[in-house]
C-alpha cells in the first residue's frame, strides 16, 4: 500500500503518486492525505496502517511524506517493525527488506525506547520535585478543604443556593457540585400542602 501527503488542498500530489506506481502500488492502494506533516490527525495514513498485515509493505516517496515529527516516525516505525510491515521509501533509498533498511528500523527501535525511558525519568523526576516542595501531581483543587466544608454546611443547612455558593467562592456551578458530598447533605423535605376541611 501506498501513502502520500500534501500540505493543502492547492498542492497536487501527482508526483507522488506516479512514483508510487512505479514502484509497484495499484492505484486503488494509494490514499492521499491533505495535511501538514506535524498535524496528529492524518486520516488516510491511519487507515492504511490499520489495513496492513503482516509481510505487507508500506510505500511513501520520502520520510518527510510520512511525518514532518521525529517522535512520530520512531513510534510509527516501530510499530511496523514489530507487526511484521515493511517499509519503502522511495526516493531516499530506505527499504527494510534489505539489510540497510532492517538496520534503520532497529535505529529507530532503540530511539523509541529511549523516548519511552525519558519521558518516564522526566515525570519521575517532576513528581519527585514536587512532593519535596509540598505539592502532589494533579490538579490543584479549585476549593481548599476549608472552602469545601464550608460549601457544604450552606448547601445542608439550606443557607445559600448553589449559585450562591458559587458566587461567594468566585468559581463556576460545577465547580460547587464537584466538591458536594450529596450522600451526607441532609435531604430535602418536601412542601407541606395544608388541606383545609371545609
Amino acid at each position: 500500500m501506498g501513502c502520500c501527503r500534501i500540505s493543502t488542498a492547492d498542492q497536487n500530489p501527482d508526483h507522488q503518486i506516479d512514483a508510487l506506481l512505479r514502484a509497484g502500488v495499484d492505484r486503488d492502494h494509494i490514499h492521499v492525505d491533505t495535511a501538514s506533516g506535524a498535524k496528529a490527525s492524518r486520516p488516510k495514513l491511519d487507515l492504511v496502517v490499520q489495513l496492513l498485515r503482516q509481510g505487507d509493505t508500506l510505500k511513501v516517496t520520502r520520510l518527510d511524506r510520512l511525518s514532518r515529527s521525529v517522535l512520530h516516525l520512531v513510534i510509527l516505525g516501530t510499530d511496523l517493525r514489530e507487526r511484521g510491515i515493511g517499509l519503502h521509501v522511495i526516493e531516499q533509498g530506505i527499504d527494510t527488506s534489505t539489510m540497510e533498511g532492517r538496520a534503520m528500523f532497529g535505529t529507530l527501535s532503540v530511539l523509541a525506547e529511549l523516548q519511552r525511558e525519558l519521558i518516564v525519568a522526566n515525570t519521575h523526576d517532576g513528581l519527585a520535585s514536587a512532593r519535596a516542595r509540598g505539592r502532589v501531581g494533579g490538579r490543584r483543587p479549585k476549593l481548599t478543604e476549608d472552602q469545601a466544608a464550608l460549601a457544604q454546611q450552606l448547601y445542608d443547612a439550606r443557607e445559600k443556593t448553589v449559585q450562591q455558593i458559587a458566587d461567594l467562592f468566585g468559581v463556576s456551578r460545577s465547580t460547587v457540585y464537584g466538591h458536594l458530598d450529596k450522600t451526607k447533605s441532609v435531604p430535602r423535605q418536601p412542601k407541606k400542602t395544608l388541606v383545609t376541611k371545609p
